[in-house]
């Protein structure tokens, strides 16, 4: 078997069936014309660079980039495998296998009986994914519209999902640390938003947020007050950006006088610092947030033990 037949047959592979014809015919022109000029023996393909990767992790960035260009919406229930196995020409095992890598980061769910679906920013999710301070150990707390028996957890911990009052609501520049954080250049326009969290009735959390005003065109303080449900839900449902992923810092410092005012506390006192850059598909950022948090009453959990159940949710 030639070189160019060998190519040809690695960027068909995993192509849906009606991109293979023009797959092959592309790689037979560029075959031709590299006998003549030396360029590249082949076009690019809908599905690349498998040869660097097991098939089932090409199938998955594959899904990723449909997730991406927005092809399956939030809530949306993928088609079953054997029609994704069919339309990409590869086995059953190998999208189940695709599906389970994204279950397992919590872009897609399996509900049993039903299907695959594309994760929604539900305050479950929120809750249980991206919000990590809790009351603590023997302290009481309510969680809004759950049971004890809800969910799996560490015993002893209640988790509480806050309420939120908005601060401040501003157009503005991004200083050297945000354009870092949002990928964005140094004074390219951006929303603050500034959000004051209470748990159990009293403030425990001051967020700076800082997202991209090109990425969140015609959004201002209305929209972003009279939003239905959580910040990411927000971002999902009226911009099509699902928040995948957060990377955070924390470190213990002392609270600025502003920042101590809305908390009930004297400036300087310690306070639980956390920076958090929350990601979308293909580890792009979305936002940049600074959270204070008074650890008087409250302390941070995170809780890596994965299950099924809450896989699923």
């Amino acid at each position: 078997m030639s070189k160019d037949s060998l190519k040809t047959q690695m960027l068909t592979a995993l192509a849906p069936a009606s991109a293979r014809t023009s797959v092959q015919t592309s790689a037979r022109t560029s075959a031709r014309t590299s006998a003549r000029t030396s360029a590249p023996a082949f076009a690019p393909a809908v599905v690349t660079d498998r040869t660097a990767a097991p098939l089932y992790r090409t199938l998955q960035r594959s899904f990723t980039r449909a997730l991406a260009e927005g092809r399956w919406k939030s809530g949306q229930a993928l088609p079953s495998e054997s029609r994704l196995a069919e339309q990409y020409g590869v086995s059953i095992g190998t999208v189940r296998r695709a599906i389970d890598e994204l279950v397992a980061e919590r872009i897609l769910l399996r509900q049993q009986g039903r299907g695959t679906f594309v994760a929604a920013h539900t305050p479950d999710r929120l809750l249980f994914h991206f919000f990590h301070v809790v009351a603590r150990a023997g302290r009481s707390g309510i969680r809004a519209g759950h049971s004890s028996a809800d969910m799996r957890q560490p015993a002893g911990v209640v988790r509480e999902l806050p309420s939120t009052r908005l601060r401040s609501f501003r157009h503005g520049t991004a200083d050297a640390e945000v354009a870092r954080a949002l990928g964005v250049r140094t004074g390219a326009r951006i929303i603050s938003i500034d959000n004051l969290l209470e748990l159990g009735g009293r403030p425990v959390i001051h967020d700076q947020i800082r997202i991209s005003a090109a990425m969140f065109p015609g959004l201002d303080q209305k929209r972003f007050e009279t939003r239905t449900g959580t910040i990411y839900g927000l971002y999902q449902q009226h911009y099509g950006i699902n928040v995948v992923r957060s990377s955070e810092r924390l470190s213990a410092l002392p609270c600025p006088a502003a920042i101590a005012r809305s908390l009930g506390l004297r400036a300087g006192h310690p306070v639980l610092n956390i920076r958090r850059v929350a990601y979308t598909y293909a580890d792009r950022p979305v936002e940049s947030r600074v959270s204070w948090v008074d650890t008087r009453e409250h302390e941070y959990l995170s809780d890596l033990w994965k299950n099924e159940q809450d896989a699923a949710r």
